[in-house]
C-alpha cells in the first residue's frame, strides 16, 4: 500500500498536467457542462486540504508560528516586492481599466488554501505556510483596497468585500483543520482512526487532480470566448511566475533562512488567491465581470502549470538541499 502511493505521489505532476488536458477537453466541449461543475471546487479544495492537514502534526505548529524571521520576510516578499514587481509588469505591459482590475485583484493577494499543498509537493516546509495563512487573510484584506487605489484610483476601493474572503478561509481553511484535528486525536485513541489516519493519506494527490479539472473545465470557456483580450496578459503571468522565485531567494539570503523556509517562501510569494478573488470580479458590472473573470481565470491555468513546474525546479536546482 505505501509502495503504491510513493510511485503515486513520485508521478503526481503527470497526473496533474493530464487532468489539465481533461478539464480544458470537458470545459470546451460542453460549456453548460463544464460550468455545472464550478460548484464543486469549494469542496473538492476543501477536502484536499483535510488530506493535507492530517498529515501534519500540529503540535509542532507552535514552533513554526513563533519563527519570525520567516513571517518578516514572507510579509515584505509578498506585500512589498510583489506590488512593485506587478507595477513594473503593468508598466511594460499597459492593460485596459478591467484587465488591470482583474490582474490587480489576482497578483496583489497571495494564496491561502492550495499553496500549503503546494510548499509540501514542493519539498518546503509547509507547517510554516499552515501557520501563516491567518495573517496573510488578515494582511490581505487591509491592503488590497489601498493597492486598488495606488493602481487604479480611488473609484475602485468601494468594490472590496471582506465576505468572500471570510467564507473561504472559514470553508477551505478553518474547517478542514479542525476536522483533521479531531481525527488525530481519534487517532491516538482508536486503531479504526489510525487506520482511517492512513487512508488520508491518499487524498492529496487524486484531489488535487480533481480541483484541477473542475478549475479549468468550469471557467476554460470565458477564456476562450475573449482571449483576444486576456492574451495580452499572459506575458505579465509568466513573467511574474519567473520573476518571483529569484526575488525570494533574495529574501532567503538576507534573512538566512533554512531550507524547507526558503521553499515555503519561493511557492507562497509566487502562489495568487486567485479562487478566492473571483468571486469579487465576479460581483463587478457585467462587462467588468466578464473581462476582470476571464483575467483571473486565465491566471490560474497559467498558474497551476507554473506549480507543475515549480514542483520539480525548485527543489532540484532554485533551492537545493545544503549538504
Amino acid at each position: 500500500m505505501i509502495t503504491s502511493r510513493e510511485r503515486l505521489e513520485n508521478n503526481q505532476i503527470w497526473v496533474y498536467g493530464v487532468a489539465l488536458i481533461i478539464g480544458a477537453i470537458m470545459g470546451l466541449s460542453s460549456k453548460p457542462f463544464g460550468e455545472s461543475l464550478h460548484w464543486t471546487i469549494s469542496p473538492l479544495i476543501a477536502t484536499l486540504m483535510y488530506g493535507m492537514f492530517a498529515q501534519i502534526p500540529f503540535l509542532k505548529l507552535r514552533e513554526a508560528m513563533s519563527n519570525v524571521k520567516f513571517i518578516v520576510a514572507l510579509l515584505i516578499g509578498n506585500f512589498i516586492f510583489v506590488p512593485i514587481v506587478v507595477w513594473v509588469l503593468t508598466s511594460i505591459f499597459p492593460q485596459s481599466t478591467p484587465v488591470l482590475l482583474g490582474i490587480c485583484l489576482v497578483l496583489l493577494t497571495p494564496c491561502i488554501d492550495y499553496v500549503i499543498v503546494f510548499t509540501q509537493l514542493g519539498k518546503g516546509n509547509e507547517k510554516l505556510m499552515l501557520a501563516s495563512t491567518p495573517i496573510l487573510f488578515v494582511v490581505q484584506m487591509l491592503l488590497l483596497p489601498v493597492y486598488l487605489w495606488l493602481f487604479i484610483g480611488e473609484k475602485m476601493v468601494g468594490i472590496v468585500h471582506v465576505a468572500p474572503f471570510v467564507e473561504a478561509f472559514l470553508v477551505l481553511i478553518v474547517l478542514p483543520l479542525a476536522v483533521a484535528v479531531l481525527t488525530q486525536l481519534w487517532a491516538k485513541k482508536a486503531t479504526a482512526g489510525n487506520k482511517f489516519l492512513d487512508f488520508t493519506a491518499w487524498l492529496p494527490v487524486p484531489f488535487m487532480a480533481l480541483v484541477l479539472i473542475a478549475v479549468v473545465a468550469s471557467q476554460i470557456h470565458k477564456v476562450y470566448s475573449d482571449f483576444h483580450i486576456i492574451v495580452h496578459v499572459i506575458p505579465i503571468y509568466v513573467l511574474f511566475l519567473v520573476i518571483m522565485p529569484f526575488l525570494s531567494r533574495f529574501l532567503v539570503w538576507i534573512f538566512k533562512l533554512d531550507v524547507g523556509e526558503g521553499r515555503a517562501l519561493i511557492f507562497s510569494t509566487a502562489t495568487r488567491n486567485s479562487l478566492v478573488v473571483l468571486p469579487l470580479a465576479l460581483a463587478l458590472p457585467d462587462k467588468w465581470s466578464t473581462i476582470a473573470g476571464a483575467v483571473i481565470v486565465t491566471q490560474t491555468i497559467v498558474e497551476l502549470v507554473g506549480e507543475l513546474v515549480y514542483i520539480g525546479i525548485v527543489p532540484r536546482f532554485v533551492m537545493k538541499d545544503r549538504r
